[in-house]
């Protein structure tokens, strides 16, 4: 059994070589082989060459990174393209994730589970970041249908299909769990050990959960109407056309019965309404021919890669 732990960071340098200690020490118990892959999203404080020293103390290190910040998402995409692993976990690299909850983790997935979510029911955070998490995870587990407590903790484990499976772009890593399970995927959730940052500051503001709002409707838009867009702008279309086209029966019967309509704002209205409407179901069509056409995943393109054949650098 191979596992793979993936961990994106942005300028960690001071938590790194803390992080990989305890990361070997968590491994070395399970008897499992494993792997780790750092994913640099463009860091600026010499976390890259804390990574390269890593690479070259252990071979169990695989280090890609990015020439410029491209994100969260984009970094666990490229991570779970490269895990080679049965298994796959992902932990933020600030050491407030603990890895020796990696073990347990996987003992889930050895149980028949496909994802196991960490859940940090005691977190070491200020009230101004728990008490919004709170609420964006309460509204995020009603809509999606997945009742889960923490849909955003960073530690989680992944079964090999799962993270083949899944497309992760955009902002979308914080409803890995709901798009696994969406896709008939057996998800959990477990308690994990939570530690407060000891290094470097945190990369998200209040913004996050306006951002994560706007996800959160995005996965709920792809779920329904993904293969079948017209159903949506279809349906707006024809309830804004048809309001026009009522509209325009009206004005026509009071131009019969010899009232002026030249002037009148309806008149305007009604013209508006049906144009609009005919521009939603234009989009429902061509939405309808996007979806035929093979998607393929976004390049992220790696400016550094190190892995066990050596560093080279992406064409």
């Amino acid at each position: 059994m191979l596992v793979s732990v993936v961990v994106p960071l942005l300028n960690e340098a001071g938590s790194l070589r803390e992080l990989q200690e305890s990361i070997r020490r968590a491994m070395a118990g399970t008897g499992a082989e494993w792997e780790v892959i750092y994913v640099d999203d463009g860091s600026t404080d010499g976390s890259l060459d804390a990574l390269r020293e890593l690479h070259a103390a252990d071979p169990h290190v695989t280090v890609l990174s990015f020439g410029r910040n491209l994100g969260k998402s984009a970094a666990l995409a490229v991570g779970f393209r490269e895990a080679a692993g049965d298994y796959v976990v992902t932990m933020d690299a600030d050491l407030q994730d603990d890895p020796a909850e990696i073990p347990k983790l996987v003992g889930a997935l050895e149980r028949g589970y496909d994802l196991v979510s960490g859940w940090k029911k005691d977190r070491k955070d200020p009230l101004s970041k728990r008490l919004p998490s709170r609420v964006f995870n309460a509204v995020a587990s009603r809509l999606s249908g997945l009742r889960i407590h923490d849909m955003n903790c960073g530690l989680k484990a992944y079964r090999r299909d799962v993270v083949k499976a899944i497309r992760v772009y955009g902002e979308l890593h914080r409803y890995t769990p709901v798009l696994a399970h969406w896709a008939g995927f057996r998800v959990t959730e477990m308690e994990v050990t939570h530690h407060a940052r000891r290094f470097g500051t945190s990369k998200f503001g209040v913004e996050r959960f306006l951002r994560g709002f706007f996800d959160l409707v995005t996965v709920l838009f792809l779920r329904r109407y993904l293969m079948r867009p017209l159903h949506f702008f279809g349906m707006m279309g024809f309830v804004l056309f048809l309001g026009g086209f009522g509209i325009g029966v009206y004005l026509t019967i009071a131009k019969i019965m010899g009232e002026a309509i030249g002037r009148r704002p309806l008149l305007t209205l009604g013209i508006l309404l049906m144009v609009v409407g005919v521009q939603f179901v234009s989009f429902g069509l061509l939405g309808e021919m996007i979806a035929n056409l093979k998607g393929e995943d976004a390049p992220y393109p790696v400016r550094v890669r190190l892995s066990r054949e050596g560093a080279t650098r992406a064409a």
